[in-house]
């Protein structure tokens, strides 16, 4: 998550026996235990990311000047309030494609939690062993992409995103050469060489065109330890670095947190701007059949 501060993140559990509060009634209970980074206000769990105990996850990306939220509920529909849109895909679902169906009488409504909280205006990914499936709410409606990239960044829209992935196809993990012009004889100078042309800014179509790059060419692993590493490396290509981007407000941006979930084990991984320690938080240490909010 980049931003200019923290809200106070922490690792949050859902448990089973957790009495939702929905306001139109998408969340009518917990059938799946859940962990990810949030904050909790009005006894609600308010997720970054997240995912279940069946393997199922989400995470919301800045989506300002393009989200556009249905004013109140819709006749007809399952009406989801936007603050809790990622716990209605968890506490649901097992399967990216129960989801894509779901969405299909699915409506996401302005509806804050409260006057401190406006309604964040976000894009989903949501991602399960198989496949991911992006979510974008818009003047258009409900709007669902395939994500053959499993990679989401901020604005513009994702179809946006994929077509300018078309103008990087150039772009190589290997090292180009050697070749002549004319008489002369040209070898690169080593690795790297056929990267020329991946863009290293930070704007948000960057990232995109990186992250996606890092996380084709990453060599497959096979561990739970390699593929955490994996995971940070691949984020860390896109990470925020004080003092490189200043927002509009005339803060900087930086990455507050990085964080990612092994479907295999349960166990949340994440790492903060001032620690760059990777620690983990198992679901299966806690009790998911309480009916408390766990702040781990």
């Amino acid at each position: 998550m980049g931003w200019s501060c923290s809200y106070g993140e922490k690792v949050v559990i859902t448990p089973t026996g957790y009495a939702p509060t929905s306001p139109f009634g998408a969340v009518s209970r917990i059938k799946h235990a859940t962990i990810g980074m949030g904050i909790v206000q009005e006894n609600v769990p308010l997720y970054f990311d997240c995912a279940n105990d069946a393997g199922l996850a989400v995470a919301g990306l800045n989506f300002p000047g393009y989200a556009q939220y249905a004013p109140g509920p819709v006749e007809g529909k399952v009406n989801i309030a936007a603050y809790e849109f990622p716990l209605w895909v968890v506490a649901n679902f097992e399967t990216v494609d129960q989801v894509e169906a779901a969405l299909a009488n699915a409506a996401i409504v302005d509806k804050p939690i409260n006057d401190k909280f406006p309604s964040s205006l976000l894009h989903w990914i949501i991602g399960d062993a198989k496949r991911s499936i992006v979510v974008e709410y818009t003047a258009a409606g409900m709007q669902v992409f395939h994500d053959d990239f499993d990679v989401l960044t901020n604005q513009p829209g994702f179809a946006w995103h994929a077509e300018n992935v078309r103008n990087y196809i150039n772009v190589t993990p290997d090292v180009p050469g050697p070749l002549s012009w004319r008489t002369a004889e040209l070898s690169a100078y080593g690795s790297g060489g056929g990267m020329r042309g991946l863009p290293g800014d930070y704007y948000s179509p960057s990232r995109f065109v990186r992250v996606a790059y890092l996380n084709a060419h990453y060599p497959q692993k096979g561990t739970e330890e390699e593929n955490v590493s994996r995971l940070f490396h691949t984020l860390t290509g896109v990470a925020m670095i004080d003092g490189a981007a200043r927002m509009t407000d005339g803060d900087f941006e930086l990455t507050i947190f990085t964080g990612g979930v092994s479907c295999r084990t349960n166990t949340y991984y994440f790492s903060t701007y001032d620690d760059p320690a990777i620690r983990s938080v198992a679901l299966g240490d806690y009790d998911t059949d309480g009916a408390d909010l766990i702040i781990a």
